[in-house]
Formats: structure tokens, sequence, C-alpha cells
């Protein structure tokens, strides 16, 4: 059954008008910026200022989608980083034993956070909003309110490092990297609408499949051909493409996915149907904890440096991301691709509006103003289909359905 175009238009407005608006802002920034935005160099920094950005966002989205929200990824980005450079200075663990530690210690935060949201009712706003205060306290009383630098070069190699390799002024693992993306990205776009042919659901034009596949694969030859010109794809890029790869196949494809979709989307039919929800959302707030924690991590090490003011408005640009990227401010909506999206608008703007000069103070007014138009876009689509307004998530009542599931 072939979907008209017009109707898959409609279905996935937000997806595709983020992709849209993506494009439309590098082609805004590379013009003023007289073509700076796009230089392998600039590109590369893209890349390692927002990598963690990235990764609060992947995690932020399956919060939202829980109906939930996480105010104190900020604060657990610094706690961890703080924690991780006192092991290494202060007490001279080596890396590959801090790294785990680490993000362990992000576990250990998320599942105690996610135990008063899931177990005892606690409204996650609420919790998130305590957590943002104890860990950032926490962070200023383990440094002592002040920095711990410089760090062992075996942890900066996370967040400046680069693939091996170097042959005729291209980096040859970089492009052969670029080459496999695309060729794996046509082959699940094509089995995908395979699978929904072969189950009588219905799917977009052969046309229009064959059109998104071309621009996809030219996008990411084309990225990784400046990056071969330069010095290659950064390590923490090859991190990224790993985690979106793995989240993106377990939202898509896996009986925990669709969990986590269903408790957004009705918590009280999920249980209804088997799911235990509570469980559910315990998880996805250790999930959350964990990558803060990297996130942590690669700030700390990007920065070289623990300070007592890491992580300051990560939560902000971790959530606009999630919102930008198409999440729903009820639960039940949102996609790890599109938090991608949002999280590169929001890197793109970030980085476009400081290479034209302007000021923190424009900056940060646009970005809230970003923000808030994509919530207002997401609750005018509800209201055009006939939806119910939706309300902040982690503030809605608790559902009869928290206290019949495990």
């Amino acid at each position: 059954m072939k979907l008209p175009t017009r109707s898959l238009l409609r279905g996935n407005t937000r997806q595709y008008g983020m992709a849209i608006a993506l494009v439309a802002v590098i082609i805004l920034f590379q013009v003023l910026t007289g073509g700076l935005l796009l230089t392998p160099l600039n590109i590369t920094n893209l890349i390692m200022q927002n990598s963690y950005i990235l990764i609060l966002a992947i995690g932020m989205m399956l919060v939202i989608i829980t109906g939930h929200i996480d105010l104190s990824v900020g604060s657990v980005v610094a706690f961890t980083g703080a924690m991780s450079a006192i092991m290494l200075t202060s007490w001279g663990l080596p890396t590959p034993v801090v790294v785990p530690i680490a993000l362990l210690l992000g576990a250990a935060i998320g599942a105690w956070q996610g135990f008063w949201v899931a177990y005892v009712g606690v409204p996650a706003f609420i919790v998130t909003l305590a957590g943002m205060l104890i860990f950032r306290g926490a962070t200023l009383a383990a440094l002592g309110g002040e920095s711990i630098a410089p760090l062992p070069q075996s942890l900066r190699v996370i967040a400046s490092g680069f693939l091996p390799g170097q042959s005729d002024g291209l980096h040859l693992p970089t492009l052969a990297l670029g080459a496999a993306g695309a060729a794996a990205i046509v082959w699940v776009q094509w089995r995908s609408r395979a699978r929904s042919r072969a189950r009588d659901l219905p799917v977009p034009p052969t046309a229009v499949t064959a059109a998104s596949s071309v621009v996809v694969s030219a996008a990411i030859v084309a990225f990784t051909y400046a990056l071969a010109g330069h010095n290659g794809l950064p390590l923490v890029g090859v991190l990224l493409i790993a985690l979106i790869g793995g989240y993106a196949f377990v939202m898509r494809s896996t009986t925990m996915g669709r969990r986590v979709y269903a408790v957004g989307g009705s918590e009280r039919a999920a249980a209804l149907s088997g799911i235990r929800t509570r469980r559910v959302t315990f998880w996805v707030f250790v999930n959350m904890g964990v990558l803060s924690a990297l996130a942590g991590l690669i700030f700390t090490a990007r920065l070289n440096a623990a300070t007592p003011g890491a992580g300051t408005m990560f939560e902000l640009d971790a959530i606009a991301a999630a919102f930008i990227g198409g999440a729903s401010a009820s639960g039940g909506v949102g996609s790890v691709i599109g938090a991608v999206i949002g999280a590169l608008f929001m890197g793109v703007l970030n980085n476009g509006m400081s290479l034209i000069g302007l000021g923190v103070d424009w900056q940060q007014f646009i970005k809230g103003l970003v923000l808030l138009l994509a919530v207002a876009f997401d609750i005018y689509n509800k209201k055009r289909v006939g939806g119910s307004a939706p309300i902040l998530p982690g503030l809605t009542r608790r559902s009869p359905a928290r206290r019949e599931s495990g």
C-alpha cells in the first residue's frame, strides 16, 4: 500500500520541517559568515563542541517520550566530570579504570532519581530540580570551589583525538567510514520499506524513498569528504555514530523501544497491556544518568579541566534539542534522529551566531525563542488534528496505573 505524498508530509510535519530548517540555517550562516561555517576545521569544531549536547539530547528524548523531563543533567555532567578529575589527579587511577567508574556513578544517580519518579510517584520536574541543586552543590564541595587542571592525555584524547591513518592528503579511514555509512542508511531505508510492504502497511512512493536515499547519502559522503581533507573524523564522532545508530535501532526495532513509546503514549493502557511501566520509567532515568556521565567525561576532557561551573545550562540545550527535534510535550512522540537534528540545529545556531559576532545575550534570547516556537508548533499541530493541548511533562498527576504496575 503506497502512502500518498501529501499524507506522508502531513504525518511527519515536525520531522521534515526541522530537517528543512536545519538545512536553511546552515545555508544562512554559510552566507553570513562568508563560507566559514562549512570549512573542514569548523565542521570538526562543531562535532567536538556539540558532542556532549548530542549525547544528552539522545537521553533527554527518551525521558520526554515517557512523559517526563530531567533538569539535572547539567549538574550531573559537572559532578561526574569533577569526580573523574579527582580520581585521575588526586587518587592516581588510570583512565581505563576511571571511565567505567564514572559511568557507574552516572547510573547510580539516574537510579536514585528514577526511584523517586517511578516508585514513589514524585513528579520528575521536582525530583530533577532537586537533583540539579544537590549535584551542583556536591560539585562545589568536591572541588572546593576551585578548578582541577591539567588532566592526563589519555583522557583528553577521547574528546580531541582523531582516527589514525593518512594517505595523499585525504584521510582514507574517514572516507571508508562515510561510504559504509551511506550504504548502511540506504540499506536500512529500503529494507524498512520492503518489510512494511510485506505486512501491507502504508509506504511512501518509490520516488520519495529514492530521493531520500540520494540526498542523505550525498550529505554523508560530502560531510566525510570535508573531514577527510582535514584531520579525519574525530574519535568522539565515532562514538556519536555508534550511539545514534544503537539508540535509533533500539527505539525503532526492539521491544524495549516500543515499551518506552507505549508508556509515554498512555501509561494506564500500557500497564493494562502487561508492560511494567514503573520499571520502564526507572531504566529510562538510569540511561539518562549514564549518558550524562559520558557527556561529563567528554566535556571535562575537552576543557582539560574540571570546573565548578561546568554543565551550566546544558539542560536547556538538551531539552531544546529534543523539542525542536520533534518530541511532544505530552509524551509518546519523538525519535533519536529527531533529537540529533534538533541538537545539530542548536549547535549550528550557536556556532553561526558566534562566528558573526553576536553577543551571548542575543544568543540566549534567540535560543529561548526557538524553543518556545517549537513547543507552540507542537501544540498547534495537536489542536489542528483534534488532540488536546499537552501539559508540561513531569507535572502530570500520578496515574492509577502506577499503583497497579510493577
